[in-house]
């Protein structure tokens, strides 16, 4: 038996078989991950649109847009977003396809689910391994960088808070971050106190961000987003 996570972890699921769809959906969330399921590709892409998502495991043939289209939208928007089919679909071309577009894995069905599981945790720790090689420095524009490590944004000094919070949204530039997401993240809770000092290092970053080509953009009622404004 699969252990239970102890970190939650967001997937979007898109599934239009509805009795596959629902088995994994729910066997997915008794190990503790968080899903958001759906049954066609454009209304997974909405709803990566608006949130945030660690992991897309999708199939290819969905009504009214395919697993192919979704995945090709998704890149085209600059997320590198870990993305999985599972599909019935074993053609060469549908395989090399998938995988000039961006994907992760292509697994086929019948695929044994606790194999569909352990690919996802094999995706995660090469997500964490990406991420301890990450950029720490950003060019901001105008000649204004900010640089993690020595907590520096152009000329203003960072706390280590504010630094930490402008470094989740650089890394996920143009991506909505949600708010739950960073409280947890850096705070390892959501409570008013830590949701109202958020609010208030976000206001100060936006100050140190005039002059730069970059904003925080709100999202109401989900998050934030770092976005280019020239």
């Amino acid at each position: 038996m699969i252990e239970e996570k102890e970190i939650r972890t967001r997937i979007l699921l898109c599934e239009d078989d509805l009795s596959l769809g629902g088995l994994l959906a729910e066997y997915l969330r008794r190990l503790g991950y968080e899903v958001e399921y759906c049954t066609d590709g454009e209304t997974a892409l909405e709803m990566f649109r608006q949130e945030h998502f660690d992991l897309c495991l999708s199939d290819i043939n969905m009504p009214k847009m395919n697993g192919l289209e979704l995945l090709d939208e998704i890149r085209g928007s600059g997320s590198e977003i870990p993305f999985i089919f599972l599909t019935e679909r074993k053609a060469t071309e549908d395989i090399i396809r998938a995988y000039q577009l961006g994907c992760d894995e292509y697994l086929t069905k019948p695929c044994p689910i606790d194999i569909l599981v352990y690919k996802i945790k094999a995706i995660q720790r090469r997500c964490i391994i990406k991420q301890r090689n990450q950029e720490v420095e950003f060019d901001l524009g105008n000649g204004i960088r900010f640089d993690s490590l020595s907590q520096t944004l152009g000329s203003h000094r960072l706390t280590a808070r504010e630094n930490d919070v402008l470094l989740i949204l650089c890394r996920r530039k143009n991506e909505l971050v949600e708010r739950n997401y960073i409280l947890r993240t850096l705070w390892s809770r959501d409570t008013y106190f830590a949701s109202r000092s958020l609010s208030v290092y976000i206001n100060h970053l936006r100050n140190y961000l005039n002059g730069t080509q970059v904003a925080i953009q709100s999202v109401h009622g989900k998050g934030y987003k770092l976005i280019q404004i020239s």
